[in-house]
């Protein structure tokens, strides 16, 4: 399991922030999603052997959000 944080954009409010989380939380080898509608941050801890970036983004992008990666 590692952990790596995300920038959204195009987040309207916290309900927005909560979507993407349980959107998240439904892949397969996410343990937990946490965003801040505040920062415009996604924190995900997911185990690499079933996730990997891409697919953590394509799943942002079918949300209806735009997410970038950060180191």
């Amino acid at each position: 399991m590692i952990k790596k944080k995300f920038k959204i954009t195009d987040m309207h409010c916290t309900s927005c922030a909560i979507s993407i989380d349980f959107d998240l939380e439904d892949l397969e080898g996410v343990k937990s999603a946490k965003t801040s509608y505040a920062a415009s941050v996604c924190e995900i801890e997911f185990d690499t052997n079933k996730l990997d970036d891409q697919k953590i983004l394509e799943n942002i992008k079918k949300s209806g959000y735009t997410a970038i990666p950060l180191e």
